[in-house]
């Protein structure tokens, strides 16, 4: 059974860990860059507003780019006031241009401060053996140390309140692993896939319960910590490899 459930798992994340996807995903805007900080500043933005229908995740995730003149890092290091106008503007779903706009000052703040997303996340004594958890919590405390509204606060989801953080867990998949696949980009360094925690939504919590690979009922922290070690068992070098399966699964088999 476990052979079986494994060998299910195995050819499923080769099927949708694939660059044919990429065009249809949210993926696709860090995939515009080649340069480390905007690859990491387009996909965190776009890993924040990806809920609801991929293809206005998409759109909405380019008017952000053309507003940045498609060179995030250069815009977050040197926008002035008046080039926040255009975000001021900016809306999908509940994150409107108050949110928008603080998320510009934030980064900035961070970029000045620490020069990449990555060191304001990890130091570079983080331990080998620990999940991103403490890290996230660290980070968004960081992020919010600009005093923003509480409504802004909302966007970046907090692990200490028990909360999945799917948004955060599927960017830091985007900048850790690395593979022959072309999909995630594998530019960070300071933590190793096996860290990692399994990015866990309503898709991918259906099908991991169905799989008997999930007994907790709420999609929380507590829940990704224990599909992330069910999934360890399979891979205990890059568990969430196995993401691509239960998303694929969940989006496009209706499993």
């Amino acid at each position: 059974m476990i052979i079986d459930l494994k060998n299910l798992l195995d050819e499923k994340a080769d099927r949708y860990n694939s660059v044919e996807f990429i065009e249809t995903d949210p993926i696709s805007i860090p995939h515009m860059f080649s340069k480390k900080e905007d690859i990491e500043i387009a996909a965190f933005l776009i890993a924040i507003i990806a809920w609801g229908q991929r293809n206005t995740i998409i759109r909405n995730g380019k008017r952000l780019m053309d507003w940045m003149q498609n060179s995030p890092f250069d815009f977050i290091l040197n926008f002035s006031e008046k080039d926040l106008d255009p975000f001021k503007k900016f809306v999908h779903r509940t994150f409107n241009g108050i949110d928008c706009e603080y998320f510009m000052w934030a980064l900035k703040n961070i970029y000045q401060k620490y020069g990449s997303l990555e060191n304001a996340f990890f130091e570079d004594s983080y331990p080998p053996t620990e999940n991103p958890r403490q890290a996230i919590i660290n980070f968004r405390r960081l992020f919010f140390s600009l005093n923003p509204l509480n409504r802004t606060q909302k966007h970046i989801a907090d692990p200490s309140k028990n909360a999945s953080a799917k948004r955060i867990n599927m960017f830091l998949r985007w900048m850790v692993r690395k593979d022959n696949k072309g999909v995630d980009f594998g530019i960070w360094q300071k933590i190793k896939p096996s860290q990692l925690v399994c990015p866990l939504d309503t898709h991918s919590g259906r099908v991991a319960r169905k799989l008997g690979i999930l007994k907790r009922n709420s999609d929380d922290w507590k829940a990704v910590v224990e599909l992330t070690e069910n999934l360890s068992l399979f891979d205990p070098y890059d568990p969430i490899r196995y993401d691509f399966a239960l998303f694929g699964m969940g989006v496009f088999e209706k499993f």
